[in-house]
């Protein structure tokens, strides 16, 4: 697939050819990264330890098992990473909970298009699954995935291709024929080594030139995606 050029940050309006979208879903989908930041903040001063925000964004992006990699080269092994990982846990859900968590935008538009022209939809998080089934289903949008996939069903997470390539094989549908769409560098980079065609939206880490090789396109936010989409599929079912 070639790549549409870059126009001020967006992509030209051509037609992409493609038969499956795989969504991330933190910083993607879900306006999840700074409600996660904020919740690492507290936790440190909670159990004590200081969680600059270059730590804390390190961790964007990137399964549970690497943040608390992250968290020990930081801060030393006797460091309590289980009670820093179960403060941030508990105020994250305390924070979704409330209310707070939002859809990013152009979500709704995007995910309409695909139904219109006929793509299924997929995800493809490094979280795990009963977090990320509980924040679709408070956002509303869980139903409209035909397939949801976790760190808790791969061997290995982003920048790892494994979440990708099983979101394919979940949509039945080839790697390279699938669109990507990520916010963080190490979803980029897995959804880059499953195949994939990328578009990035970037949340709170901004583009570089190892991402502006590595995608289709670097957009503002996915609205930015939804012409680029057919309308609608001459094959689509019309109940």
């Amino acid at each position: 697939m070639s790549a549409p050029p870059l126009e001020n940050g967006s992509v030209a309006a051509t037609s992409l050819d493609v038969d499956a979208l795989v969504f991330d879903m933190d910083g993607l989908l879900l306006d999840t990264e700074s409600l996660a930041l904020r919740a690492l903040r507290e936790a440190g001063e909670e159990v004590g330890l200081a969680m600059p925000d270059v730590l804390c964004r390190s961790m964007i992006g990137v399964a549970a098992d690497r943040s608390r990699l992250l968290f020990t080269e930081h801060h030393g092994a006797a460091a309590p990473a289980e009670a820093l990982f179960a403060a941030a846990a508990r105020r994250l859900e305390a924070q979704v909970d409330a209310g707070l968590l939002r859809l990013k935008p152009g979500v709704t538009a995007l995910l309409d298009r695909a139904d219109d022209a006929g793509l299924p939809c997929a995800v493809a998080t490094s979280s795990a699954r009963a977090k990320a089934l509980h924040h679709l289903r408070t956002a509303g949008i869980f139903d409209r995935f035909a397939a949801v996939v976790t760190r808790d069903e791969v061997t290995h997470g982003k920048p790892h291709p494994d979440l990708y390539l099983h979101a394919a094989r979940a949509l039945a549908t080839r790697p390279e024929r699938c669109l990507a769409l990520e916010d963080s560098y190490n979803g980029v980079r897995a959804a880059h080594a499953a195949g994939m065609p990328v578009i990035m939206v970037p949340d709170l880490l901004p583009a570089t030139d190892e991402m502006r090789a590595a995608c289709l396109a670097i957009v503002d936010d996915l609205h930015a995606v939804v012409p680029l989409l057919p309308a609608a599929s001459p094959l689509r079912r019309v109940p």
